[in-house]
């Protein structure tokens, strides 16, 4: 039979793909984010306009409205988890920017393994920046990119 030789892939154009796609989901991650915001602002509202509405408290099974501290503890969960979406989505934002620019890279690390906390498309994406800033072509990549020109 006759083989054909294997095709040469060039590592570069690889990485730079990579790369760009790594930036893009950062920003569509952030989006999401900014999603997740939205839906707990809805769930704020909705919770807000139940738990303060006088009619649903009337029925006699009902025993009374909750107390005001009930409230309060809810206000507390949606303020932390607000800044840490709000957090999470800005650092995603500045880690596409630096992936994009190929400068500090270990931000997008730390960025990435944050993300793995984050179930199921922040681990996935996590993974990915891991994988893909650990390779030694993408190292001499942001090395080369640190470089001063001479």
């Amino acid at each position: 039979m006759n083989e054909l030789p294997p095709l040469m892939r060039d590592q570069r154009k690889t990485d730079a793909d990579h790369l760009r796609l790594l930036a893009i989901f950062h920003f569509i991650f952030a989006g999401l984010g900014l999603l997740a915001l939205g839906f707990l602002f809805l769930h704020y509202s909705l919770m807000h306009h139940f738990l303060d509405n006088p009619e649903m408290w009337k029925h006699p099974k009902s025993g009374g409205p909750p107390p005001a501290e009930f409230f309060a503890v809810f206000k507390w969960f949606y303020i932390v988890f607000g800044l840490l979406i709000i957090t999470g989505g800005l650092l995603n934002i500045i880690s596409g920017l630096c992936i994009s620019r190929r400068q500090v890279r270990t931000f997008s690390l730390v960025v990435g393994g944050l993300n793995c906390m984050q179930i199921p498309f922040g681990t996935v994406l996590g993974v990915f920046t891991l994988v893909v800033l650990l390779r030694d072509s993408v190292r001499e990549t942001y090395a080369a990119t640190a470089l001063p020109p001479t």
